[in-house]
């Protein structure tokens, strides 16, 4: 790969960490095949970075709500958990389909505080593998005849399934949850509308859909679009990314009346992407990165991406919640 000369001017790189980093290049993106195609890239990339994910993030692979100075991500991740518990209302006891739930981390923290039972779907295999893992270390005892965890003492429980979320309306019963969670998982749906009408067929009479996700800003120049949101879409392998008034309006489309307005939360959560621009300066993960080819490299320089995003108001994230 050739070298390249480093980029100290960017405002969202610390000169000082960027070390060897900038001397990858990454090749122009791949031209579109299909959806299925991303889709396909997406799980392969999941089947090879989810343990380096737990490694470095912890069990709960999603942003943090940091509302206090002092407040560690560990804590701040489980701030950004209950804000979605409180938009939403969740109940004790609910019925919940976590769709994208990674390494199980909410599953399990929903069944144990909150006594739901929770099924959570991940089109990586891997990483139902990894959830599994860490449900028996947690104290998690296997139901064989519905491939169930219960936790403990608590009446909650949790399964994990390797599904393609865009096939969970033909997957599960209609009617069955009292409450759909997507957190973090949606921007990577290429069919957004289809998503939101299998939710609204999922859900019980006065369920919840409640979502936390990234956001473009309405009304950006092409040259704001082309220096923050497309190489966020690249690196990410993301379709098109939404506004906040675009998730609205497929939900109101697919039946669904609004139960919290879009809430942006950009400026609290943004602080992630300091903690992980510092985690990934390791060496041995950027040696993982330059093996896994363009994907890779893409993957790990959208860090930058996404504080840029952030600091130019360009990027945004956001919770809202639906209900049936």
């Amino acid at each position: 790969m050739a070298t390249v000369t480093p980029a100290h001017n960017d405002p969202a790189l610390d000169p000082a960490a960027a070390g060897d980093i900038e001397k990858y290049t990454i090749p122009e993106p791949e031209p579109f095949v299909s959806f299925q195609a991303l889709k396909d890239r997406i799980r392969h990339h999941y089947e090879l970075a989810s343990d380096y994910y737990y490694s470095l993030w912890g069990e709960h692979i999603h942003h943090g709500y940091f509302l206090d100075p002092n407040d560690t991500k560990e804590v701040a991740q489980i701030k950004l958990i209950s804000l979605l518990i409180e938009k939403s209302g969740l109940k004790n006891g609910s019925s919940v389909l976590d769709v994208g739930c990674g390494i199980g981390g909410t599953s399990r923290y929903l069944a144990k505080e909150y006594n739901c039972q929770v099924t959570g779907v991940t089109i990586s295999g891997r990483q139902v593998e990894i959830a599994k893992r860490l449900t028996t270390e947690a104290g998690g005892s296997l139901d064989e005849k519905d491939d169930a965890f219960k936790l403990g003492e608590t009446s909650g429980s949790v399964k994990f399934i390797e599904l393609d979320a865009e096939k969970m309306g033909d997957h599960f019963t209609a009617g069955t949850f009292d409450v759909v969670w997507i957190s973090e998982a949606m921007s990577h749906l290429p069919n957004k509308e289809l998503f939101f009408k299998n939710a609204q067929l999922l859900l019980k009479e006065g369920g919840k859909l409640v979502v936390a996700d990234w956001f473009k800003d309405e009304g950006l120049s092409e040259k704001a679009f082309k220096d923050d949101i497309s190489p966020i879409e690249d690196g990410m392998l993301l379709p098109p990314l939404c506004t906040m008034k675009g998730y609205v309006d497929f939900a109101k489309l697919a039946g669904l009346k609004v139960l919290a307005e879009p809430f942006d939360i950009s400026k609290q959560v943004a602080k992630t992407w300091d903690i992980s621009w510092t985690l990934i300066q390791n060496p041995a993960l950027w040696a993982f990165a330059v093996a896994q080819g363009r994907d890779g490299l893409a993957f790990m320089q959208a860090f930058r991406a996404m504080r840029r995003g952030f600091a130019n108001g360009s990027f945004r994230y956001a919770v809202m919640a639906f209900q049936k």
